[in-house]
């Protein structure tokens, strides 16, 4: 089942569930991270399914869950790793086959999968990230890997947008991504439940028509279920969170130019349309804009 969230006519929050006909609206003041936070889906489905459908282009998609608790970004691509350390001249420490490793960004950045997307203010080194996350269904705390994954409710395509050249300067200062990271998350356009997620579905990339990134789900190093188990660790997942796969093996332009080349592979500029898709889960379909100017912190600063 795919379950969309959606601004009606009026701007309110609505979930809707797909079908060949369409997306099919959840009463109104049903959210989905309500539904999920209640376990309803499948009755709401249900209920959803024999209303009338919309036309999915009459309405405005927004991020499946637009609002989550918190969203955990890990690195549990082998590939990615390797190659996107290499690119900036660091060795692949041997932590990193030992427990994943993740950092907490921003719910507020976090857009629909067609909204606009701003280069990061004072960026010259703009990058798309392709990422699956699974959304918690059901709260969980110090969990095993097994057990785990039983606390999914389902999966959505994500993007984390990345200002590389930020990214890079802060991380001398060993407190991990900030501004390199949370301008802008694109997320969805729909979630699909856990029962239906293909464990090696496609990943796909292109740049204003021209393909860019491949790569498959199959290729994880860290599971789902590891992931979540080493998140709840001596705290909790809660309904809504996002646990993010980190990105896949070519599915960035840092990884690209580093194989490459930066005139192969330049970084992404205003007015660049970005298309990620992975199979089951639909596609992000962004533009790039222009971004905000930087504002200065203190007198003389530029």
């Amino acid at each position: 089942m795919r379950w969309s969230t959606f601004a009606d006519e009026q701007g309110r929050e609505r979930a809707g569930a797909w079908s060949a006909a369409g997306l099919h609206p959840a009463p109104v003041g049903e959210t989905l991270l309500g539904l999920i936070e209640d376990g309803r889906l499948p009755e709401a489905a249900e209920r959803a399914l024999a209303e009338p459908a919309v036309d999915p282009d009459s309405v405005r998609l927004l991020a499946p869950i637009p609002r989550p608790p918190s969203i955990r970004d890990f690195m549990a691509f082998e590939n990615h790793v390797v190659t996107s350390f290499a690119a900036i001249g660091v060795e692949v420490d041997p932590l990193w086959y030992r427990q994943p490793v993740f950092y907490f960004t921003n719910p507020a950045a976090v857009r629909g999968a067609t909204e606009p997307i701003p280069v990061s203010p004072g960026s010259a080194a703009f990058d798309y990230e392709l990422e699956i996350a699974a959304v918690i269904g059901r709260e969980g705390a110090d969990l095993d890997p097994r057990t785990a994954i039983e606390h999914v409710t389902g999966y959505l395509l994500f993007c984390d947008w990345s200002a590389r050249d930020l990214q890079g300067a802060e991380m001398k200062l060993n407190l991990g991504p900030a501004k390199g990271k949370d301008s802008a998350h694109s997320c969805g356009p729909w979630l699909l439940t856990a029962d239906e997620l293909d464990g090696a579905a496609s990943m796909s990339a292109s740049v204003n028509g021209r393909p860019y990134s491949a790569g498959s789900l199959a290729d994880l190093y860290w599971s789902f279920g590891e992931m979540i188990a080493y998140a709840s660790r001596g705290t909790r997942v809660l309904p809504g969170d996002l646990i993010v796969s980190g990105t896949v093996g070519t599915g960035c332009i840092l990884e690209l130019s580093r194989t490459h080349g930066t005139e192969a592979y330049p970084w992404l500029r205003p007015g660049d349309r970005v298309r990620l898709e992975a199979q089951g889960l639909g596609a992000i379909e962004a533009r790039i804009e222009d971004g905000a100017p930087v504002v200065a912190l203190r007198e003389g600063d530029r």
